[in-house]
Parts: C-alpha cells; sequence; structure tokens
C-alpha cells in the first residue's frame, strides 16, 4: 500500500487548521478508481467545509476536484480505464492529495486537448455554469441575467458561456478592475456593487424591467438586492454564501414583487445520476476545446501552501481559479 501526501482537518477553523499529512492509498474496490493527482482545484466549498458552515465527520480530508491519470479501477467500471487522462468534481471531499481512491461514478474523461491543470481548474466551476444555464431555468438567446461575483472562476466561466449563447449578463463584482475583467470575458455589462447600488443599476440598464433570472452565489450581501432586481415571474438561483449564510425569507414578498420564483439548487443533486453528470462534462469539455470558454487559472500554488492559498480565495484576491500542484 502506498502513501499520498493528503491535506486534512482535524477541526473547525480558520486557514491554519489545515494539515497536510501522509496517508495510505489502497486498491479501488467495487465501483470505485485510483487516480494519481496532477492538479487539485481550489473552490469556496472548501472554505465552508472547513469552518463548518457545512459539516463533515472529522477527521476529513478536503477538495472536491482534480485531474489526473487512472492507476487502476475496481469491479463494474467500464467508462474508463487505467492510463486514461481524467477529471472530477466530486463528493466525498479528498480531492487536496497526491493520489486517492474514490467512486468512479463523477469521474469523466479528459481530452486530450486539454491539460491537468484546466481539467482541475474547471470540472465543479464549469459543470456549475453547466446547470445553471440549462438545467435550472430554460433560457434562450436575448434573455437576460444578473451575475454575482462575475470575476471568479465560476463568473468568468458564465461571462463566457453567456457570450456563446447569446445571452445578455450583467456582471457584478468589487472593483473596477474585476469588473473590467468580466467585461473582458463577455459581460455586457458590469457594476462595481462596493460604489454602485446595483439593483438601481440594473433597472437602469433594463429600462426598468428588472433581469429574468439572477444567478447569485454571494448570498447575505447581495439577497435583497438580487430579489430586487428580477423582472415580474423572474427566477432567483441562490447557489452559494460567500458572504454568509441567507436569512430566512417571506414568501409573501415574493408575491408582492412580481410572483418571483427562488431555488437553491447544488451541483452535487446535478452530478449524482452518472449518465446526466458524464453529458454535462462532455457539454463543458465541448465549450472548453472549441475555445468558446477559456478557463483562466489566477494562481498555480504547491499543495503544501493551501493555507496561503485559503486565504487569498477567502480575502478575494483571487481572480480566476486557484489550483494546487500536488
Amino acid at each position: 500500500m502506498s502513501m499520498a501526501k493528503t491535506v486534512i482537518i482535524e477541526e473547525n477553523g480558520g486557514p491554519e487548521v489545515l494539515k497536510l499529512v501522509d496517508r495510505p492509498v489502497g486498491d479501488p474496490g467495487t465501483g470505485e478508481v485510483r487516480i494519481r493527482q496532477h492538479a487539485c482545484g481550489l473552490n469556496f466549498i472548501d472554505v465552508y467545509q472547513r469552518t463548518g458552515l457545512y459539516k463533515l465527520a472529522l477527521p476529513h480530508a478536503l477538495g472536491m476536484e482534480a485531474a489526473g491519470v487512472i492507476e487502476a479501477v475496481g469491479e463494474g467500471v467500464t467508462h474508463v480505464r487505467p492510463g486514461d487522462r481524467v477529471a472530477y468534481a466530486s463528493a466525498p471531499p479528498g480531492a487536496y492529495a497526491q493520489a486517492r481512491v474514490m467512486p468512479a461514478t463523477q469521474v469523466c474523461p479528459l481530452p486530450d486537448d486539454i491539460s491537468f491543470e484546466t481539467g482541475a481548474a474547471m470540472m465543479l466551476q464549469g459543470m456549475t455554469v453547466e446547470y445553471l444555464f440549462h438545467r435550472t431555468v430554460p433560457l434562450k438567446s436575448g434573455d437576460t441575467v444578473l451575475f454575482h461575483a462575475a470575476a471568479g472562476g465560476v463568473g468568468l466561466i458564465a461571462c463566457q458561456w453567456a457570450r456563446a449563447l447569446g445571452i445578455t449578463l450583467i456582471a457584478t463584482a468589487g472593483t473596477d478592475e474585476k469588473c473590467a475583467l468580466a467585461l473582458e470575458h463577455g459581460a455586457a455589462h458590469a457594476i462595481n456593487y462596493r460604489t454602485d447600488d446595483f439593483a438601481a443599476r440594473v433597472r437602469d440598464l433594463t429600462d426598468g424591467r428588472g433581469v429574468d433570472v439572477v444567478m447569485d452565489s454571494v448570498g447575505r450581501d447581495t439577497f435583497q438586492g438580487s430579489i430586487d432586481s428580477l423582472r415580474p415571474v423572474g427566477m432567483m438561483i441562490s447557489f452559494g454564501n460567500a458572504s454568509g449564510p441567507v436569512p430566512p425569507v417571506d414568501l409573501a414578498v415574493l408575491a408582492g414583487k412580481g410572483s418571483l420564483q427562488i431555488t437553491r439548487p447544488t451541483l452535487f443533486t446535478h452530478i449524482a445520476d452518472h449518465a446526466r453528470c458524464q453529458d454535462m462534462a462532455r457539454r463543458l469539455c465541448d465549450m472548453v476545446v472549441s475555445g468558446k470558454v477559456k478557463v483562466q487559472i489566477g494562481a498555480r500554488m504547491p499543495l503544501d501552501q493551501v493555507a496561503e492559498a485559503h486565504r487569498q480565495l477567502e480575502a478575494r484576491a483571487t481572480t480566476g481559479a486557484t489550483v494546487l500542484i500536488p
């Protein structure tokens, strides 16, 4: 049995609770694969798990996405073979590692045209955009979407995806530089939410109508403004809580503002089904290989600097994706 450097937490807390340890890596069982990982992705869900906002049984490894090469497969695994290049976004956590054994269901073939670093940076964020644009609410060319935190990893993919589909995306970000980055990646408009009332600006940009859909991963700080930005019968998609949990919602407010709709989807519900997961990954890979979506990697850091990577992510000091190199 070989050993692999793996990042774990034994208690909830700040970045200082992240520990790099040696853990044994055995052979895959039925329905499992063993992957030698070349790059690992960093996401806000990792922060939520580290702090305890999303509960894990401790101690626990962290990390939800990576890319590498299949070393071995267990009984019943037929869609990948030893030697295949793969990438994944998947539960349970454990992607911050040199190697791991994990369920094969969400492990997806990675085309030769996509690097391991890009594969590790795109799966969770890219498949999130895939379900937001194609599975949560029907979107079509000409629709208008308000997208918060548009200069982050998910946001920059969303800007490009929207441009490819003919969707008008209004971006928000916390600095003028990040707003410029969103515009460069395909946003039609960008609003600095620290200096402007974004809901009022949205009304101006839509001639008072409001947007068809809001996609909000910020949570508490933007929730009310997001509701105020919607047209009647518009859809509010809350898919994250970077600023903290959304407070309880008075459903009567949704009625009073025009029969608004609200949903709280997760990627992991969508990818729990093997066939759907593979279909989502294929669509994402097609977008990347075609050049319609370019995955920006803002930082590459060795695995032993994972605590600093978390500090930068929480401080919103990053643009694009961060990858850890094991």
